[in-house]
């Protein structure tokens, strides 16, 4: 799985602390509302990394972006989605093309807007699928494509060629 990258801060001290508290934001990189870094560039880095260090062919099990839809005429106009995909794709191609790492397969996180495992929150969305309900239980549950829907079916029907 991967969504995102840290960022540590040194110490003089040279101790070793907790990898985690020790997290600092990354100027360089934009961030998700719910501060997560957007980084496609660490998708290449961590591939090359865990290739590297065991030698075995990987799978994505999870990629995607968690976000506040907002559903306007019946669809989601996603673009942010779209453009962090694309993104991650790209740099995941690299990593195989270039880099010669062997990759399996690649899925995104999720097909359809679910609650958040990480929050608990249906707000935050990662589908290509909108889901009338809301955080409180509200809603139709009617379903809408997202404009990220089609685009990653063009995507799946290219094998990426088509971003």
């Amino acid at each position: 799985s991967y969504y995102d990258s840290m960022t540590v801060s040194a110490t003089a001290s040279g101790s070793i602390s907790n990898v985690i508290s020790s997290t600092v934001k990354n100027p360089y990189l934009q961030m998700s509302a719910w501060g997560k870094e957007i980084d496609s560039q660490g998708l290449r880095i961590v591939l090359n990394d865990l290739y590297d260090r065991y030698q075995k062919p990987l799978f994505i099990v999870e990629n995607g972006l968690g976000a506040q839809d907002e559903l306007i005429n019946n669809t989601v106009e996603d673009d942010y989605r779209i453009d962090y995909l694309k993104k991650h794709i790209i740099e995941m191609k690299k990593a195989v093309e270039e880099d010669g790492v062997e990759l399996l397969g690649y899925l995104v996180w999720g097909c359809i807007d679910l609650v958040s495992a990480v929050t608990g929150e249906m707000k935050k969305r990662y589908g290509f699928i909108y889901v009338d309900r809301d955080n409180y239980g509200s809603g139709s549950l009617k379903r809408f494509c997202k404009k990220s829907f089609k685009w990653y079916q063009q995507v799946i029907a290219s094998n990426g060629e088509i971003l």
